[in-house]
């Protein structure tokens, strides 16, 4: 059956899964005169492909079902959106099914024929738990993530596990690739929090020196150490009541790893020098684009302090698994660039944009906003042409070109180079060339070169134009 929708920005999304036609209708008629947009699909397969392009708030799946049951696509949905709510309804429901299913985390489980306030009770349930990870179309409620430019699911997925998370105060490791973003997503996160109004304070654990990390973390009293002319208030006191984010924590020294743990244990610092632990209450994200497992596993991380950072995980895309967003985040860029250049810059060339959506992106996000902005420096028109996209990807062109131009263009550059070499002395370039004078001088014309010119002469001061073939000077 094909499947069928209804598109409203004010209506709850709902994904209906039934390989039965009427019951299909059945349900889609119900949601939808309570008030929610429907998509209707007849079998799993076409469900996971529906929620590559859009994230519905719940899903109301048959288990029995061709090809992929349901069971099976509740599966699939979880290991790929995570706390989705999915509703299994199935006419052979045993008590044993019914227990499987609610102990693998499905949100209901209802057996056909259903009463109709019996499901609609179950949606309206499912459907308060999954509010919070919605992302909203107010202004307000996009406010928390404005920084973020994204319209691909991938992200979404992302954000809305970020949303539901920022709610509480558990620690969320960010895992990512350079350029990826994560700093933003900590952000976010904190914008979205109830500290929101409290500091955010990032530091890059692999940008500051071993010897001063301590202290730029801690703290330090005055003497403490030589230059220690003042108290000083770590990174951890000045985040109190907010959000500290640690970058990079993977690239932590181990000595720093057992004081920081210690830290997090106790919700104290000491800054170094002090006698006395000051209490702190800040709520720790951190980020890393290393394989900490790896690092673990070879002694370079502290398994203890791994556990206390990564109650949750959130990991972000690289660039090219969400090339979808390279048009919006280039305009995005373009935008803000153009006025920090102060150029009036209207968007990309189609070829242009081309170019951007199907590079490699080794250095993500970070890479991109670097090829824009290198090329809004050098913009001199208002659409932004291929050729300077491809210098800043640093492209190599390779132009193909028809036999005769590529001829011509030839013929010109080595009769310009032997100009420039001779000072524009016909005689002795035509000789170098193994030419007559004659020959020579309609090669000449042919491609317009005034030998003159090469002579910082005008025009009319050249060799007195064509000569008489002089056989003997020429042989």
């Amino acid at each position: 059956m094909p499947s069928t929708a209804t598109n409203s920005d004010t209506k709850t999304p709902i994904l209906v899964v039934d390989d039965d036609p009427d019951l299909l209708r059945l349900l889609s008629l119900r949601l939808s005169a309570a008030g929610h947009a429907v998509t209707a699909v007849a079998s799993a397969e076409e469900a996971l492909a529906r929620l590559e392009l859009a994230r519905p708030r719940l899903v109301l799946s048959d288990v029995r079902l061709p090809g992929m049951d349901g069971l099976k696509l509740y599966d699939a949905i979880q290991a790929r959106y995570p706390g989705l709510p999915v509703i299994l309804l199935t006419a052979h429901g045993t008590i044993p099914d019914a227990v499987d299913a609610t102990m693998r985390g499905v949100f209901s489980y209802l057996t056909k024929p259903f009463d109709g306030q019996e499901l609609m009770a179950a949606v309206d349930r499912a459907l308060a738990v999954s509010a919070a990870a919605t992302p909203r179309t107010s202004e307000a409620g996009e406010a928390w993530r404005a920084e973020i430019v994204s319209r691909s699911a991938v992200m979404d997925e992302v954000l809305a596990e970020a949303r539901l998370v920022a709610a509480g105060d558990a620690s969320v490791l960010i895992r990512g690739e350079s350029g990826s973003g994560k700093e933003l997503l900590a952000n976010a996160i904190h914008r979205a929090s109830p500290r929101a109004k409290g500091p955010f304070v990032a530091v890059n654990c692999s940008a500051i020196p071993e010897a001063l990390l301590e202290s730029e973390l801690f703290g330090h009293v005055k003497g403490a150490f030589t230059g220690a002319v003042a108290n000083h208030r770590g990174l951890f006191q000045s985040a109190d009541g907010g959000t500290l984010f640690l970058d990079e924590i993977g690239d932590m020294p181990p000595t720093l790893q057992v004081k920081l743990l210690r830290v997090l244990q106790e919700r104290q610092v000491r800054p170094v020098g002090a006698q006395q632990s000051v209490p702190v209450d800040v709520r720790i994200l951190s980020a890393t684009h290393r394989d900490l497992d790896a690092a673990m596993a070879a002694g370079e991380f502290r398994e203890d302090l791994y556990y206390r950072l990564n109650v949750v995980t959130l990991t972000l895309p690289t660039l090219a698994e969400r090339r979808e967003d390279i048009p919006l985040l280039a305009q995005h860029f373009l935008q803000r660039l153009a006025a920090k250049y102060q150029k009036r810059l209207n968007g990309f060339a189609p070829d242009a944009l081309s170019a951007l959506s199907t590079a490699a992106w080794p250095g993500n996000v970070r890479q991109l906003h670097n090829v824009v902005e290198q090329v809004c420096a050098l913009a001199t028109a208002p659409l932004i042409p291929l050729s300077l996209v491809q210098r800043a990807l640093r492209v190599p062109t390779v132009e193909v070109l028809p036999f005769a131009e590529a001829k011509r263009r030839f013929e010109h550059d080595y009769l310009v180079g032997l100009l420039k070499l001779t000072d524009g002395q016909v005689a002795d370039a035509a000789r170098l060339a193994e030419r007559n004078r004659t020959e020579f001088y309609r090669l000449l014309q042919k491609h317009g070169l005034t030998p003159g010119l090469f002579r910082g002469e005008s025009p009319d001061g050249d060799e007195g134009g064509a000569p008489v073939a002089d056989e003997r000077q020429d042989k």
